[in-house]
This record gives C-alpha cells, sequence and structure tokens, in this order.
C-alpha cells in the first residue's frame, strides 16, 4: 500500500479546495457550509514523481452538541490513525481560534510529520499575519493560497521527502460495487455491517453521506471496492448546492461501476424514486442487484416476501431477471448473501459465450420460432456472435433487419437468458445485416 497524507483541520479553512487542487479535480465538495465534508475522502496525486494518497477529512470540532460534528471528529481521528504525514490546516483570514488549538492539541500527541499549513495567505500583509501561528506549538509553518495553488509546491516538497519509504505494489483493478439507493435506506450501515467497523457516518438523519468513497472489501474469498454514494432524491427536492453534488456524484458512482446493489426500505416500499435508480443503473447497462432492507420492520406472513417480490418485479418488467434479497441491516441478516449475490451477477456480466456455442443452441430455436412475416417478407437469421464489450451485447446477422420488432427481440434476450443465465445483468440484442 501507498503513502497516505491526511489533511485536518477546523470547519472552512479550505481543506476541500486543497484536496481538489491536489488530485487534479473537482471531487470534494466545496461549499460555505459548515460540516460539508462529512466522510474521509480519498484521492490520489504525485509531486516529483513520488505517488501518494489523500485523505480530506470533516472539521474539527471538539464538545460541539451537533450529531454530526461527533462523528466528524471520530473520522478525523480515523485519518490520522491511517496517515504516514498530517497536514493541518488554518486560515490566516480568522487567525488563531480555539478550535485551531483543539486541533494543535491532538496533533502534538501524534507521532508521525505534521505540516501546520496557513491558508489564504495571498499577499505580504496576510504572510505577515501568518506569525501568530507559531503560537500553537508546532514550530514552523507553510503559506499557501488554496484557491490558486500558491505556495503548494514548497510544501508538497517538503511533504514528500518526509514521507517514508514504502513498497510499491501494482494495483489491481477490482471489481466495482456501488451501493445506491433513497436517503436514509440503510447503505452505510450496509457497508458498516460488511467491513466490520465505522468506516462511514451513520445517523438517522437523510443525506448523511454526501461524498461517493471506495472501500476494499476482502474477506470470505471476494475482493471487490465497494462505493459508498449520497442517497439519490427527486430533483424537485434537491435544493442545496450541496444535495446536487451529491447527487452528481451518485450518478457518477452508478456509471463508473459494475454491479449496483439497490438498497430499499421495506417500509417504504418500491416506490418512484427507487424505480428512477434501478432505470438508471439499467440504462448505464450495469448488473444490479436489489436489497430489500429493513425486513425485520415489516409485519409478514409465510407469503409476504413473495408478494413483495411479485410487486417489484411488476415496477421492473420487462427487465425481470433481477436477483432480490431480502435482508436486515440491523440484525446482519443475509448481508453475506447480498455479496455473494453480487458477485454472481458480476460473473454474468463478463461472461463470454462462445460463437460456435450461441450458434448451436440458438440457430434451432430460432428456425423452429422465426420472426413474424412483415409484408410478406421472411426475416432469415443466419449468423450470431457476442460482442466484444464489457457487458453482454449480441449480433443477430440477417436479411431484413429492419422487420425485426421488440417483442421478437425480447423473444431473443429472453432465451439467451433461458440458456446462458444473465441474471441482474441487462442484454442488449442488435439484428445486423447479413
Amino acid at each position: 500500500m501507498g503513502n497516505i497524507v491526511a489533511i485536518v483541520g477546523r470547519p472552512n479553512v479550505g481543506k476541500s479546495t486543497f484536496f481538489n487542487r491536489l488530485i487534479k479535480r473537482r471531487e470534494a465538495i466545496v461549499d460555505a457550509v459548515s460540516g460539508v465534508t462529512r466522510d474521509r475522502h480519498y484521492g490520489k496525486t504525485d509531486w516529483n514523481g513520488r505517488e501518494f494518497s489523500i485523505i480530506d477529512t470533516g472539521g474539527y470540532v471538539v464538545g460541539s452538541d451537533d450529531i454530526f460534528e461527533a462523528e466528524i471528529d471520530k473520522q478525523v481521528e480515523l485519518a490520522i490513525d491511517e496517515a504516514d504525514a498530517i497536514i493541518f490546516m488554518v486560515d490566516v483570514e480568522a487567525g488563531v481560534t480555539g478550535m485551531d488549538e483543539d486541533v494543535a492539541n491532538l496533533l502534538r500527541k501524534v507521532d508521525k510529520p505534521v505540516f501546520l499549513v496557513v491558508n489564504k495567505v495571498d499577499n505580504n500583509k496576510r504572510g505577515e499575519d501568518a506569525v501568530e501561528f507559531y503560537s500553537l506549538g508546532l514550530g514552523e509553518y507553510f503559506t499557501i493560497a488554496s484557491i490558486n495553488g500558491s505556495g503548494t509546491g514548497d510544501l508538497l516538497d517538503a511533504v514528500v521527502e518526509a514521507l517514508p519509504e514504502k513498497e510499491e505494489v501494482e494495483e489491481e483493478q477490482l471489481p466495482r460495487f456501488a451501493v445506491v439507493g433513497r436517503p436514509n435506506a440503510g447503505k452505510s450501515s450496509f457497508i458498516n455491517a460488511l467491513i466490520g467497523e465505522d468506516r462511514y457516518i451513520v445517523t438517522d438523519i437523510a443525506g448523511t453521506t454526501r461524498d461517493s468513497i471506495d472501500t476494499k472489501y476482502n474477506r470470505f474469498g471476494f475482493e471487490f471496492n465497494l462505493v459508498d454514494t449520497a442517497g439519490i432524491r427527486r430533483k424537485s427536492k434537491v435544493k442545496e448546492d450541496l444535495e446536487f453534488y451529491s447527487v452528481m456524484r451518485s450518478i457518477r458512482a452508478i456509471e463508473h461501476c459494475d454491479v449496483c446493489l439497490l438498497v430499499l426500505d421495506a417500509t417504504r416500499g418500491f416506490d418512484g424514486q427507487v424505480q428512477n435508480i434501478f432505470w438508471l443503473a439499467e440504462r448505464n447497462r450495469k448488473g444490479i442487484v436489489i436489497l430489500v432492507n429493513k425486513w425485520d420492520l415489516v409485519e409478514k406472513d409465510n407469503k409476504t416476501a413473495k408478494e413483495f417480490e411479485k410487486h417489484i418485479r411488476q415496477e421492473i418488467a420487462p427487465f425481470t431477471d433481477v436477483p432480490i434479497v431480502f435482508i436486515s441491516v440491523l440484525n446482519k441478516q443475509r448481508i453475506f448473501k447480498a455479496i455473494e449475490t453480487a458477485v454472481e451477477v458480476y460473473k454474468n456480466r463478463a461472461k463470454r459465450i462462445k460463437t460456435s456455442v450461441l450458434n448451436e443452441t440458438l440457430l434451432p430455436i430460432i428456425e423452429h420460432n422465426p420472426p413474424p412475416a412483415y409484408k410478406g417478407k421472411y426475416v432469415k437469421i443466419k449468423y450470431i456472435m457476442q460482442l466484444p464489450t464489457p457487458q453482454p451485447q449480441f449480433a443477430f446477422f440477417c436479411n431484413l433487419p429492419q422487420y425485426v420488432k421488440d417483442p421478437y427481440r425480447r423473444f431473443l434476450e429472453n432465451q439467451l437468458r433461458d440458456h446462458f443465465d444473465f441474471t441482474g445483468v441487462p442484454v442488449s440484442v442488435y439484428m445486423r445485416k447479413k
């Protein structure tokens, strides 16, 4: 594993702006509202040929009554624990505050390189004002302006020099499983239950997870990246800029994953917003597993699960070949079954069928069930092949592709599913001119 540098400090000193500059893209949310960066947020950067990871943490506040502030503090301490070096950022405009002193007290106990960084120093007057930060007792400081990058070169030179040498291991391209759903459906709790630690802040207030974060999972023979996302709400309810960025990040997480674990609250049902997320994943041709969480809270008899599942399949028709797992994160019921199912869906999505097997299996079926004649013309399918794409796509070569209508395409898709098992994966069927 490579080196890790944590960026810490009180809220609103510019940590996320600095983080974004380092990783060269707008990844962390930057906003003037306290508590925006609620989870640890990871990115990779390099300086002078040395690659390392950056952790952007929530603002550290001691003794706050705010439920989020207490959780953020725990996340900051975890990030410090993970890091090889720490960048402690303060704000020259605000001067030394009581919260800065609280963070400094925490860092003086840490046996790791700590870099005191005075941000927003973009003129000589502010450079002179930065002298007061000597009072924090952390020695020399660096002055930067994260908004334009001024001073960051000298800082990064020192950081890289202080990082311990670690043997670099070539990074594997692991499967990515995105955990998606409405706010407060239990997504973060699901990941916490899987990995056995409180990696994510979990509260009963919607919108807690505002960033999408990867966690490497390696247990029971499974290895992949789990991506927790902000809950996706209806656009009409997305009023804050923060909520907008969270939704956009969730959408991007879906676009860049292999399998979506769609978590829904059993007490709310498979409502319109959950359906929207499902069809977003389907349009992006991702593997899908539906996880019905909080099943322990539902009054049920021996027919309840079947009726619930039947209702979901009616709502997602015609793409009904999707696994549905009833779970309780709170009681840790069937959460590993959910992962086993996601792994199977991932394998289905990556499945390659030999051209010879496709033709030997499907051409006799097509001969017995040919496409309907159209205007007295008969369609003859001569050849089938799987296209070289990341998800299952098949080309059926025939004489009159324009006359093959959607019902027959669905028939061909169903035959592919019946014979080759593409459960949980959208399958694309294309008619091509022979």
